[in-house]
């Protein structure tokens, strides 16, 4: 994590260029706010507009697949991040903290490490008066090289074999009635809401204070711990789509654990390919 303060002075200072790079990562559901026309209006200076609609999987009939090496290198090269960029991302949601935790994950899953998260986010920027341009960022390009860590990424296949060999705790991120399965998932055509059998529920919002700053590493490792979740143990992290189990993979690695591997198919993938003895959910009774 980066705070607003440290973020300002680097603005401030000019440090942004080859060295530093921030970008908006904001994405919002179809019909509520527009995410790219927000940036264009207003957003911190320097910072270049990350679309997460653009760089990912268009491909698969999934939600938000990660893409390939080669189309992450292209797309954060055109923003002018290299290897050697320190990138910053942040977003515009509400909640202080949304997307910018699925970037985060992209570039350490694509084996960039000095990537974080702006505590607080565009959200408390705002609040405590900081600058904001509506001139857009023209980055030189930069050549990037991506290299897939597939110790950070689960796969169908590799979750399936799990609920065997239970070598992993899986954690759900989403909304504890999207997990039970008492209420829907929002915008989805097709897709009853419920969990993967044997997985836990952390809620991603309860990261987060009401301010929208991420809670410390005291709060975040009492709460695995409740959970009885063990961050000693391999962990896998699972949502709908990819997005929100960034959060708890973000939060394990503020407990001091880089290693939480993130299911990118999540729930999107498994409601329409595994077998129905591994869905638990609530929604057919209830609707019955």
């Amino acid at each position: 994590l980066v705070s607003t303060k440290w973020l300002a002075e680097s603005v401030r200072a000019g440090k942004l260029g080859p060295g530093l790079r921030v970008l908006d990562a904001s994405w919002y559901s179809p019909g509520t706010r527009e995410a790219r026309k927000e940036y264009l209006e207003r957003h911190v200076p320097g910072a270049s507009f990350f679309d997460i609609e653009e760089c990912r999987n268009t491909e698969s009939p999934y939600e938000m697949m990660l893409p390939s090496e080669a189309h992450f290198a292209d797309y954060v090269g055109r923003l002018g991040i290299s290897n050697q960029t320190h990138v910053v991302v942040y977003d515009g949601d509400n909640l202080g903290c949304f997307y910018a935790p699925r970037v985060w994950w992209m570039f350490r899953v694509f084996g960039h490490r000095t990537v974080s998260v702006l505590n607080g986010g565009f959200r408390n920027w705002l609040k405590e008066g900081l600058p904001v341009t509506s001139e857009p960022s023209r980055p030189e390009p930069a050549v990037f090289k991506a290299t897939l860590d597939r110790s950070l990424l689960k796969t169908y296949e590799q979750v399936l074999e799990n609920l065997e060999s239970k070598r992993f705790q899986l954690v759900d991120s989403r909304s504890q009635g999207r997990y039970l399965g008492t209420e829907p998932e929002p915008d989805a055509v097709g897709l009853d809401p419920g969990h993967i059998r044997g997985s836990v529920n952390m809620p991603f919002m309860d990261f987060l204070t009401a301010d929208g700053f991420e809670k410390t590493p005291e709060e975040l490792r009492a709460m695995f711990e409740a959970k009885k979740v063990n961050l000693a143990q391999p962990l896998i992290a699972t949502c709908r789509k990819g997005v929100t189990a960034c959060h708890i993979a973000l939060a394990a690695y503020l407990c001091g654990k880089p290693d939480v591997a993130v299911y990118d198919g999540s729930w999107s993938e498994w409601f329409r390919r595994a077998p129905p003895e591994t869905r638990v959910s609530q929604w057919k009774r209830e609707k019955a």
